[in-house]
């Protein structure tokens, strides 16, 4: 016998006539008439070249053939049913998944935390694990499954494919060591250019936007240190006289450590915090789930803010506008 020769629907014919030895019973129960669910039941005979079922005194009975294919063929419809028809369910309280997400060491310190609570909270039995990506691999492994959500500043991330949500907008500050012999409570243009600088050079990353305003802008500064990642920047501040322009989160994060926040002397714009998924994962229920709790814990609500009550207060009302005004969903065009 070829599959492929057997119209699969008839196997819901074959399925009701086990069920109620009744063909008038199953036409009715499929939605069909009774010449249509008859020429199905010949189609079915002729197929498996076997009576299948015989008319008797006690309704139609199966033949020891149908009776031997009875279980496999609700089996056969049962899984159909439960694996492919029924869309799978993500249930957090039941849930041991492994979620994947890739961020900055600035965004382990910010973002998880919070997200890291909720999980904890409405998923007891779940995990979290962030891991580092290189921009040239994130996309493809968006797309493979590998990681299930990009948090932070991703600009080269622009494929076709991917689904950006705004979660809000950062800024800049500079660090300097408390004690600093010549900066005080402010910090003037002729301050910044004559100190010694910490750069962190990371490609992709937010601290290209600052550097890409001080070309803008010819500035010439005295660089000390090049850097490849953030968290030895705080320390290195806060035992010398260098300063260096940093996000405002790694500032407040560290504030209590020998440092001072001040604001830069120049204009710097805000830094675009988003998550970022494949559309191929868009209607995954548990990425789903977790795409939702980033956007209620993190959507338009800064940690790193709450840190500090008086630069809330003044940031607030720059940074609301630059939220507000941009959409929450993002699809990059084809």
């Amino acid at each position: 016998m070829d599959i492929r020769r057997l119209d699969l629907n008839l196997l819901l014919l074959l399925d009701g006539l086990f069920r109620s030895q009744n063909l008038s019973a199953v036409s009715r129960q499929l939605g069909m008439s009774q010449p249509m669910a008859s020429a199905g039941l010949r189609k079915l005979r002729d197929f498996f070249d076997d009576p299948l079922f015989l008319s008797t005194g006690r309704g139609m009975r199966p033949t020891p053939f149908a009776e031997s294919i009875a279980e496999a063929v609700q089996t056969v419809l049962s899984t159909v049913d439960q694996q492919i028809l029924r869309k799978p369910r993500f249930v957090p309280e039941e849930s041991t998944r492994v979620f994947t997400v890739t961020t900055s060491d600035i965004g382990v310190l910010i973002f998880i935390p919070p997200i890291l609570q909720r999980i904890r909270t409405m998923a007891p039995a779940a995990s979290l694990r962030c891991v580092p990506t290189s921009h040239e691999q994130l996309e493809d492994a968006l797309e493979d499954g590998e990681i299930d959500l990009a948090i932070g500043y991703f600009p080269d991330l622009v494929g076709p494919n991917i689904i950006t949500e705004d979660l809000f907008d950062h800024p800049f500050t500079c660090i300097v060591r408390k004690d600093h012999p010549t900066i005080g409570d402010t910090l003037s243009l002729e301050q910044f250019l004559a100190a010694d600088h910490i750069v962190v050079n990371q490609q992709g990353r937010s601290q290209e936007i600052f550097e890409r305003r001080v070309r803008e802008l010819k500035l010439q500064r005295r660089v000390v240190l090049h850097l490849p990642h953030f968290m030895s920047v705080p320390q290195l501040v806060a035992t010398s006289d260098m300063i260096s322009i940093v996000p405002f989160s790694l500032g407040a994060w560290y504030a209590d450590a020998g440092l001072k926040l001040l604001p830069p002397p120049v204009s710097i714009p805000l830094i675009e915090l988003r998550q970022h998924w494949h559309r191929r994962m868009d209607n995954e229920p548990a990425v789903r789930w977790l795409q939702s709790i980033v956007a209620e814990e993190l959507r338009e609500r800064d940690p790193a803010l709450a840190m500090s009550a008086d630069y809330a207060k003044s940031r607030a009302k720059a940074a609301q506008p630059a939220i507000a005004g941009r959409p929450a969903f993002k699809e990059r065009p084809a």
